[in-house]
């Protein structure tokens, strides 16, 4: 039985002062067309030859940037999904957590790509709930996708618009609403 590859060390320390590099341009002018390699290895503090050895171009970079942050969100909603030990609202807060520090993130994706793959995700995520609960749903319950759709839209706009808002708050009003206090 062979043991997995480890990843060499300084692969990913470059991999990460590329990402770096793309968010802290990407911070001063949001235009991704005014991403280029020579200025994200400049900025990394790298060579192009560097850059080369890790990625074919900027679409290449961008596209495993943007992989990473769903893979990483997706393992987030799975690791929530089976969480036994934590309230609705602290799964919640833990989920909202984690989309706040990532906020600088979601300039590389097309908000509603973005969208559409926080629908995919969260919508497991509710559909695992309502087949674990032991409680028998009326037959007029709010369908999965109503509901996951009214949790995509109330995180949608809390990114777009009320940063300003804690995540621990507007975990609070998303459970407030559900248990219709």
């Amino acid at each position: 039985m062979s043991t997995p590859k480890k990843e060499d060390p300084r692969t990913i320390r470059s991999r990460e002062m590329f990402k770096e590099a793309v968010f802290s341009l990407l911070s001063k002018d949001s235009a991704i067309s005014s991403l280029t390699v020579q200025r994200v290895a400049a900025t990394a503090g790298l060579n192009r030859t560097t850059f080369y050895l890790h990625y074919k171009d900027i679409e290449d970079l961008l596209k495993q940037i943007t992989d990473e942050i769903i893979n990483e969100l997706s393992d987030k909603i799975i690791g929530l999904i089976h969480a036994k030990d934590l309230s609705e609202k602290h799964q919640l807060t833990q989920l909202l957590d984690y989309l706040y520090i990532h906020r600088n993130y979601f300039i590389l994706f097309k908000m509603n790509q973005f969208e559409e793959q926080l629908f995919l995700l969260l919508k497991q995520l509710v559909e695992t709930r309502r087949e674990n609960t032991q409680e028998d749903l009326p037959a007029e319950y709010v369908s999965i996708d109503i509901k996951t759709a009214s949790l995509v839209g109330i995180i949608m706009w809390w990114i777009k618009k009320g940063l300003h808002f804690s995540s621990d708050y507007i975990a609070n009003q998303i459970y407030l609403m559900y248990r219709g206090e």
